[in-house]
């Protein structure tokens, strides 16, 4: 695996190696034994042109805990695009570190990174395209819940067709996994998508709707994200009153089966996508996964920096 950019470029086996990684490590940490330092001697550069918490803690204590270094860097400081072309960053850090791992607003960036990064690994942390390392915790919580089998089961992503819906999309079909969207015309992910994964993974189910009632009523996990992301603003609003219908709450649960979870990739606007009776209630996983997000990076970096 040399990079990590966006879902569609890696096979189920390779995807599962990473998880079953994560899993090792993580069994390790919860048994109180410390994990092999495979990274020591070895420094991820991150760079933040947007802010994060999850994704930053998650990587940075990852980093730590497999005994390599990290070097945080932040637009301010780099000027990405501006002060500094991509492909000039690209080449004097990996000249300099073992791996970078970027979280940006182009999903080109990451791309252009990829041709100049001397066989150094690219990590998307999240790009306006994609964000895969979201989607593998997100899949571990799952299997956690659901059994290492997850082929015939069935994520609901009930909102925006976003970034994290396109990976999940992807992975799901990867996994054998059902995939719906249930959101408004409008905000449904580009149909091409659905035929490039169908071509890509023969047999798969991804679909979408915009009916988010019929959309849980078998669903074993149910997917919130935030109906406005960074940069988007200016349409608070239009999305809020386009989106409303599509918040997951008592109601809508109830539509599904009893024993569906709950998911959020969180930061969550409580009272808005997701109710506090949904994110706190029984059938809720919202913690776990984003607790997951440090195993799967962990998992994620052994394959990529750790040589496992």
């Amino acid at each position: 695996m040399q990079h990590f950019i966006s879902i569609e470029d890696h096979d189920g086996e390779s995807l599962s190696q990473v998880l079953a990684a994560a899993r090792r490590l993580r069994d390790e940490r919860d048994a109180g034994e410390p994990n092999e330092p495979m990274l020591t001697g070895r420094t991820l550069a991150m760079f933040f042109e947007k802010p994060s918490l999850r994704t930053r803690v998650s990587f940075q204590q990852a980093v730590t805990e497999l005994g390599g270094n990290t070097i945080v860097l932040s637009q301010a400081e780099v000027g990405l695009g501006r002060r500094e072309s991509v492909g000039d960053f690209t080449r004097v850090m990996a000249g300099m570190v073992h791996g970078i791992a970027a979280r940006v607003f182009k999903h080109a960036d990451l791309l252009e990174m990829a041709k100049h990064s001397d066989g150094v690994p690219i990590i998307n942390m999240l790009s306006d395209h994609s964000h895969p390392c979201q989607a593998m915790a997100d899949i571990m919580t799952m299997q956690d819940e659901f059994g290492m089998e997850l082929a015939g089961r069935t994520l609901t992503f009930v909102g925006d067709g976003n970034n994290v819906a396109r990976s999940l999309a992807w992975l799901c079909a990867k996994f054998g996994m059902r995939f719906i969207l249930a959101a408004p015309d409008g905000y449904k992910l580009e149909a091409s998508l659905f035929a490039e994964i169908e071509k890509a993974c023969p047999g798969c189910s991804v679909s979408q709707t915009t009916d988010p009632v019929e959309a849980v009523r078998q669903a074993d996990a149910i997917y919130a994200d935030t109906f406005v992301s960074m940069g988007q603003e200016t349409e608070r609003q239009k999305r809020l009153d386009d989106l409303g219908a599509y918040q997951i709450n008592a109601k809508l649960l109830a539509a599904a089966p009893a024993d569906a979870i709950v998911l959020h990739c969180l930061p969550a606007y409580r009272g808005v996508e997701i109710t506090d009776e949904a994110m706190d209630g029984p059938q809720s996983r919202v913690f776990q996964q984003a607790h997951n997000r440090l195993h799967a990076q962990k998992g994620l970096l052994a394959a990529m920096m750790g040589g496992t």
